[in-house]
């Protein structure tokens, strides 16, 4: 993926992206605007069509329930506060969907805005294809209204280049009558007391710590709970950091945990798998996100209950506290839009609190801290969990190398926990190898 993204987009916008930087709509200094900016009847009275009005190109993947929210409340909402701007809506297949937009901004071909995997935005926005939304006035007051850890995927050499649309994260789950066997009527709060109740359960025949698999997305809220780092907060350093003696010492652990039979077997491969496991009692919990619950409790003919049958907890802490992997969606406005000012004014709007709770009516996490309060008050029972992780989540390393970085990260912890190197000296390699990717 990384030699296709390096080669296309380093040959194919060698040329286009000079045409992007001078803006075929506007660009630059004049891609800032108000909510208000453009707009014949900003106080959404309906008014009459302008002549002039502007059709705004939205890609997105939403799922076919988020896509009918989208479709029949979003949308008319906001072409009613903003009749001289039209939506169009195109939802994207995911698969194949990276190539589709290096080629759509190599020709030119880009939409205005798109819903991207937060995970790209950093990689994007170091190839010059997306539009510096810091600069435009009104990002302040969308700044000061998310959560930060959900911004900070967007950031990319001092600046940002994308909002948080909707984002989510990871909380412990347990199954209620494991937890019961271990003796605890309520989720552990620390580390020590889960490792406890893990302990507990191996005589049973049991695994009790829920550790899903060894790549980033299963292991760093654990690694961060337990006091490790990946690298220097502004993630230009791993040597130091990722091979400190507290992420030394975190990455000890977790293999001494393996060693003694506390992690689950799902981790390195086995089985039963994490649900089937949770929901059969055979492990006692793992992290996941809210669609544990909005895929289970959707099943036909279920005979497992997810809110009845498990307990939700934050991820115990450790010596980094309670930590876990924040996940979900950014709004980007692609560099060569033609219409930078409306679709600036489209991302702005969608971050305000009434759109984000419209949205949140399907299960997706807003990532404006006024509409996750209110979304605890809304008929979604497990949600409040996931809205107080996110108050100490932390992004995957929000840098255009991310995606070579997660497999160094993911082959040194994998060699540590399978007994083929020593932690320190997995973690020394790793560093240095992390390091040539940062400079």
């Amino acid at each position: 993926m990384r030699k296709v993204f390096g080669g296309v987009m380093a040959a194919a916008l060698a040329a286009s992206l000079a045409a992007c930087g001078s803006g075929n709509g506007n660009g630059g200094g004049d891609a800032a605007a108000s909510p208000s900016a453009g707009a014949t009847d900003s106080g959404g009275s309906g008014a009459e069509t302008p002549k002039d009005r502007v059709k705004l190109e939205y890609w997105h993947t939403y799922s076919d329930q988020e896509e009918k929210v989208l479709t029949e409340k979003i949308k008319p909402a906001f072409e009613k506060a903003y009749p001289n701007i039209e939506l169009q809506l195109t939802r994207m297949p995911y698969e194949g969907l990276k190539q589709q937009v290096i080629a759509g901004v190599a020709g030119d071909a880009a939409p205005d805005l798109m819903r991207m995997d937060i995970v790209w935005v950093p990689e994007f926005a170091s190839q010059g294809a997306l539009a510096k939304l810091s600069d435009l006035e009104g990002f302040d007051e969308v700044k000061a209204n998310v959560f930060d850890g959900p911004l900070a995927t967007n950031f990319y050499d001092g600046a940002y280049y994308g909002v948080p649309v909707n984002t989510n994260t990871k909380v412990a789950i347990y199954n209620k009558k494991t937890l019961e066997e271990a003796g605890l009527t309520e989720a552990p709060k620390t580390m020590d007391e889960l490792v406890k109740a893990a302990e507990t359960l191996k005589s049973k025949g049991k695994f009790g710590l829920g550790v899903s698999g060894v790549n980033a997305w299963g292991l760093a809220p654990w690694f961060w709970s337990l006091g490790g780092k990946i690298t220097n907060d502004d993630y230009t350093k791993s040597d130091g950091f990722l091979n400190s003696p507290e992420s030394v010492k975190a990455l000890e652990t977790l293999v001494s945990w393996n060693a003694k039979g506390l992690i689950i077997p799902t981790m390195l491969g086995g089985e039963p798998g994490v649900w089937d496991g949770l929901k059969s009692g055979d492990y006692l919990m793992t992290d996941d996100g809210p669609w544990f619950y909005s895929i289970l409790m959707n099943e036909k003919d279920a005979k497992f209950d997810p809110m009845a049958e498990t307990v939700r907890g934050l991820m115990p802490a450790g010596a980094g506290g309670s930590r876990s992997v924040i996940g979900g969606e950014d709004l980007v406005v692609f560099a060569n839009s033609k219409h930078p000012k409306e679709a600036w004014t489209f991302a702005q709007w969608m971050m305000t609190e009434e759109p984000q709770k419209i949205m949140a009516e399907v299960g997706l996490i807003p990532s404006n801290k006024a509409a996750a309060e209110a979304m605890k008050q809304m008929d979604i029972p497990f949600v409040g969990e996931f809205v107080q992780q996110l108050e100490t989540a932390l992004p995957r390393t929000p840098i255009p190398q991310w995606g070579e970085m997660e497999g160094i990260f993911n082959l040194s912890f994998e060699k540590a926990i399978r007994g083929e190197k020593k932690p320190k000296e997995a973690l020394d390699e790793a560093a240095k190898q992390i390091d040539a990717l940062l400079k």
